[in-house]
């Protein structure tokens, strides 16, 4: 097969409605070239390749298509339960993997990743497309800055009632299983701190139309100190909070608060005058705005291009990653046992 000039070639496994962005992002580069499309389904495969004007080839399997494509990078955007072999595949046959959430199922699976990542030197990253947010990126800097001092207290409320359909409504636990990484991923971001502990409760209410658990409220201890409280639904009929969920982060000096859709800010104690009342003055402080020329899924996966130039880890490379579908799987454990679990002990048993 005759090499084309690209730098980077890469194969798309998994065909569906998900990796449309993935393939737009892709042609918008000129340094990219799409070598292979990979479903079980030629016919999703062919649909894709029609609808965005490729000529590349199909395949059903991704050992043959690496070999046969050679490609250096593959986008993984098949379903969750593939992640693993997708990802231990093309690392083992020496590509890269950019991927859709989660890393993997389970932690074993999410531990051997990252373990085989190190090893091989391939990059192996995630997307966390939430993060790639101009108010929470100003929010970040509005907290880690000191405006409110040291942070004690991170609550985010998730209330949303999307009617899906499919898989999801069967699944033992859609909310946490499939949305809440974003949020978890969101607080280790803000507070720029990994989890330590969580307990979780997590039951179905009234008027639920998912088979499995539908709610959750979970507690985790921060490893700067702080306790992050998850508050979250599937089956909220009205009043929706934002799909980036609503913050409010105390400290030492005030509050930081942002409703996930305008601009963050804070209410900090005055200086001067009010020491001795009740209720002390505060004052106002806006965030400082961010500008980015790119945002969710596009600047997501620029960060991860940027980092096959610079040699540099991507941002949500599984190496951090790790960090946030352990909060996940830890808040599922904690359900199912009634514990509080410590996640130190939690990643040396996913080894086994």
């Amino acid at each position: 097969m005759t090499r084309l000039t690209k730098k980077h070639r890469v194969l798309v496994a998994g065909c569906g409605g998900m990796s449309h962005i993935w393939v737009d992002y892709a042609l918008s580069r000129s340094d990219t070239e799409i070598v292979g499309l990979v479903d079980l389904s030629l016919e999703a495969a062919d649909a894709l390749a029609s609808r965005k004007g490729l000529s590349c080839p199909r395949f059903t399997d991704l050992r043959e298509a690496i070999l046969q494509a050679d490609a250096t990078l593959v986008f993984d955007v098949t379903i969750p339960a593939s992640h693993y072999v997708i990802g231990k595949t093309a690392m083992e046959m020496g590509c890269h993997v950019f991927a859709e959430k989660p890393l993997a199922e389970n932690l074993a699976q999410c531990l051997d990743l990252l373990e085989l990542s190190r090893k091989s030197g391939k990059i192996h990253a995630v997307m966390q497309n939430r993060r790639f947010d101009p108010n929470i990126r100003a929010l970040r800097r509005l907290v880690g800055g000191g405006t409110i001092g040291r942070p004690g207290f991170i609550g985010a409320d998730f209330f949303i009632g999307p009617h899906f359909g499919g898989f999801r409504d069967a699944m033992d636990s859609p909310l946490l299983l499939d949305m809440a990484i974003h949020t978890f991923d969101q607080a280790r971001y803000i507070l720029g701190a990994d989890p330590v502990s969580v307990y979780c409760h997590e039951f179905n209410p009234p008027g639920s139309w998912y088979a499995g658990n539908a709610m959750a409220v979970c507690i985790f201890e921060m490893s700067d100190g702080s306790v992050f409280n998850y508050r979250g639904s599937w089956c909220a009929e009205g009043a929706s909070t934002s799909w980036e969920s609503s913050w409010r982060i105390t400290g030492e000096f005030g509050t930081a608060l942002w409703d996930g859709q305008g601009e963050p800010y804070a209410e900090i104690v005055a200086e001067g005058g009010s020491a001795d009342r009740f209720i002390r003055e505060t004052k106002r402080v806006a965030a400082v705005p961010v500008n980015m020329a790119l945002t969710g899924h596009q600047a997501c996966l620029a960060n991860m291009f940027d980092a096959l130039e610079t040699g540099a880890r991507p941002e949500t490379d599984c190496s951090d990653n790790i960090h946030s579908i352990a909060m996940v799987l830890g808040a599922v454990e904690s359900a199912r046992s009634g514990n509080k679990v410590h996640f130190a002990k939690f990643m040396r048993n996913g080894w086994a």
